[in-house]
């Protein structure tokens, strides 16, 4: 492990480095969600990130990467936000009072579980998975977004639905 590597996973480095740009961070992440609380939260988790890869991480690299970290996480909000806003859209004016209570319930569970299921995904699953399913895009434009080949959209879309299949499989609705 080359030396600019390993001083970040020295407590007092990553201590130091943590107070030297907390505050930057934060209202970075304020700037992006406006929310004090989540601003903090994606804070927090990037940080958490950056400890988890710290042998990883170059350190002179470290402060791009907490700042794309913070980034990714909050677009992953966003993301999940368009999932609920989408569903609720798709059906407002449901009139659920004829509806047979015992249905109900059970839609209910299976939301949950279907919410649950997604999480569950890796995160290049899901984010393939919520691109194509919920903002339409095909194969191709998700590659070029992500820079990545389309044969690996496919791949990781094949794992993802695959994991729905699976996981989903016992719920009888």
């Amino acid at each position: 492990m080359s030396k600019s590597l390993s001083k970040l996973c020295e407590e007092k480095h990553f201590n130091s480095f943590y107070l030297h740009h907390v505050q930057a961070l934060s209202n970075f992440a304020y700037y992006k969600c406006g929310d004090k609380a989540q601003a903090l939260d994606l804070v927090q988790d990037a940080f958490a990130k950056v400890w988890e890869n710290c042998a990883q991480v170059d350190f002179n690299k470290a402060k791009s990467y907490v700042f794309t970290t913070v980034n990714n996480l909050f677009l992953n909000v966003v993301r999940h936000q368009k999932v609920v806003l989408s569903y609720a859209k798709a059906s407002p004016y449901l009139d659920k009072t004829n509806l047979n209570p015992e249905y109900l319930l059970e839609e209910e569970e299976f939301k949950k579980k279907l919410q649950s299921v997604i999480t569950g995904l890796s995160d290049e699953q899901r984010e393939v998975f919520l691109l194509n399913r919920i903002e339409d895009k095909k194969y191709r434009e998700i590659a070029e977004l992500l820079n990545i080949s389309q044969k690996t959209v496919e791949k990781r879309m094949s794992g993802a639905l695959k994991a729905l299949r699976e996981k989903l499989d016992d719920v009888n609705i």
